[in-house]
This record gives structure tokens, sequence and C-alpha cells, in this order.
């Protein structure tokens, strides 16, 4: 059966968060089958495939991936995709360890190791099954900023004032640093709580490349990664922690994929840019900032968040979502499997990332990838020739 286009697909289909995953990263257990074409045919990777495919990973992603697999279960009806959603951080150890088909993560894997750990990530997946590990872009999302101040729903910051704030060098809501941005807002001595991630996470290597890249102190102090040393503040795992915590605190900021504080009800605070512009967290904000670094989109896909973006309407901190997985597929079913939902959620998936308050990759993107899924193997021959 071939993949039917979703944009008339209506009906919806539930979405297993699996809890206990099995060895099958690198395709052990063979509960997928395959479609197989017509004898005269060429595979090609709109072809369903039936069986089950295990995930975990980003929190960020969560609803990008869920809403893709949604999507594709419906069009391939005789396909599971199960994502549990614990976190980048999370998602790369058990791909790591070989307990997942493939991860989400919202930072691609490093070649160095992050504070606290000695796993070099890129180095000890390509281990694993013995096959380089790939990390190919889903969406592009915008990491706001959003606040929890009675009275108060429109806030600007600067880049020197955010990072002092998540520094702990602001403490009070009415501080005049603050203040002397927020002309006309009446902001109260209230403390300031932040509100960050416990947990290893993409959403927090995005927001710390940030913060590194506008103060020096803060690059120099807890620096950037999935996990650093918060020098203030409370911890909250997943975005939809921190946006919780955030609701449920007086005074509370935190940072979250931009969705989740859609979703809360949060306000989120408009960001300067390298234009000079304030600017909301935005769908549009993260394209732009995603088209202009198209051009520079790295070989190995492996791009860093785009920070400080040119251009007027520019959002200033974006991140790519990634898709983790092996190059060569020890099970040819599960690889066809795989194969089948990535290009579905490269091509017809991409449409409905906008209304989840996520960004569609730009086409230059999106081709490079498509071009990428060719070179799957399975025992060294194409998945999708």
């Amino acid at each position: 059966m071939k993949i039917q286009s979703h944009r008339r697909i209506t009906s919806v289909t539930g979405i297993a968060l699996a809890g206990t995953l099995a060895l099958t990263a690198c395709g052990s257990d063979n509960n997928a089958t395959a479609t197989p074409a017509a004898s005269n045919a060429t595979t090609t990777a709109a072809d369903c495939a039936t069986g089950t495919l295990n995930a975990e990973g980003s929190s960020a992603q969560k609803n990008a991936i869920e809403q893709a697999i949604t999507d594709f279960q419906t069009a391939c009806s005789g396909a599971t995709l199960n994502y549990n959603p614990t976190g980048s951080g999370a998602g790369i150890k058990q791909f790591i360890a070989g307990q997942v088909d493939f991860a989400g993560s919202d930072s691609a894997l490093k070649d160095a190791a992050s504070a606290g750990s000695t796993t070099i990530e890129q180095a000890a997946a390509d281990k694993t099954c013995g096959s380089p590990a790939w990390n190919l872009p889903m969406v592009t999302g915008p990491i706001a900023v959003a606040f929890n101040l009675k009275g108060v729903d429109k806030l600007v910051l600067t880049p020197t004032v955010t990072a002092k704030i998540f520094a702990g060098a602001i403490t009070k809501w009415n501080d005049p640093q603050i203040a002397a941005l927020n002309s006309g807002v009446t902001l109260p001595s209230t403390d300031i709580v932040v509100v960050h991630r416990s947990d290893g996470s993409g959403t927090t290597n995005a927001f710390t490349t940030y913060l590194g890249a506008v103060s020096p102190a803060w690059k120099s102090g807890p620096g950037v990664g999935k996990a650093v040393n918060w020098p203030t503040g409370i911890g909250a795992s997943g975005n939809d922690g921190v946006a919780g915590g955030v609701k449920q605190t007086a005074g509370a900021i935190g940072y979250v994929e931009l969705n989740y504080a859609t979703q809360a009800a949060l306000p989120t605070a408009k960001l300067k840019n390298a234009d000079g512009a304030f600017v909301a967290a935005s769908v549009d904000g993260v394209t732009a900032a995603a088209d202009a670094a198209a051009a520079s989109f790295p070989a190995d896909f492996r791009a860093q968040p785009i920070i400080n973006g040119a251009g007027a309407a520019t959002y200033p901190i974006a991140a790519y979502t990634y898709l983790l997985f092996y190059a060569d597929q020890k099970d040819q079913a599960k690889g066809q499997a795989l194969v089948s939902f990535i290009y579905w959620a490269l091509t017809d998936g991409q449409a409905d990332e906008t209304g989840l308050g996520y960004a569609p990759l730009p086409k230059a993107v999106v081709d490079k990838a498509l071009a990428e899924l060719h070179t799957i193997t399975s025992g060294g021959t194409p998945i999708w020739p």
C-alpha cells in the first residue's frame, strides 16, 4: 500500500507511550514486516510497512513527532510507533545503550563530553551497532522565555538582562535594569524564581548556547550543554514540568519550547535580536532564522542551534529537532518501517507542524535529508534505492 497524503485524512489513531523498551536499536527482534513491492517494481520510501518501532527522547519534540506518528499510522494502519518523551538526554542514553529503534533529540550527538559526563555521544553511538549513528533534522522550534507575574502580560528583555536573570544576578522583578526596558509597565518587587530543567535536555542545550553567546560570564561559568550547574532556581523534568513550574509559581520565569507555553497559557517575553528588534517567539520568527541559515547547514546534519540570526523578524533562539538512527539497519523490515516514517515526516508531515508551534524545515534542508535516506542500508543494501 502506498501512503496517501494526510491532507485528506481526518481520522486519528492513538499513540502508545512505551514504558519498558526491549533491545531493538539494531533490529534484534524481528517485529516489523515490510510490505513487499511488486516483483518488477522499485521499492520507495512511500511504501507502507507493518510492525512496531519503539523510540524515546525529546519532550520539546513530543508534539511534533506525535502528530507525525498519528498521521503516519492513519495512512499505514499496520504500523505502530511508540514514542516516550523522557527528554533528549534520556533518549540519547537509551539510543547509545541499544534500547530503542530511534531517538528524538533537540541537539545533535556531540563530539565532546557534557558537563559531569565522560561519554562522547557520537563515538559511543557509532559503536553500538557497528554502524554510524545519523542525526537527521525533523522540524525547527523556538525556545520561549515564559513568565508568571501578576498584572504583567507583556515583557521585553535584552540578552544581557536575560543572562543576568538566569544567573541569579538580578533577583527582583522591579530591578532597574528590567524596569528600564519596560517603560509604562508596573513591575512588582516580587522575587524572581528561575525554573530550569532538572534532566538532560536539548532545550537546555539551545537555551544555554544562547546565554553563552550573549554573556561571557555565563559561558565561563555554568557553561553550555544539555545539563549545567544552574546558579539559581528550581528544577523540573521535561518541557511540561518547566511550564507547570512557571504556571504554579508566582514570580517565576523559565525556558520552554513555545507550544508548552501556549498550552499553559503563559505569556512569553520579547527578546532583542541581532538587528536590535524586540521579537516574540513565533513560527515566523524561527522560519526566518532557519531560512537564513539553510545555506550553511552542515553536511553531517549536526547543526548547532540558530542563535542571534540576522534579520529584523528573526527570533534569536531556534533549535532543530533530530531523529537519531543507524545508517545500516540489521533488520531489513524494521529499516523499511523507519525509512517510511522518516520520509513521511520530511514530506507530508511538515505541513502540520506550523499549527503546533514548530517551523517546517527549509526546502534545501529537506532535500538534503531525503537524499540521505537513499543511503540507509540493511546488510549493505540500500533500503530505498
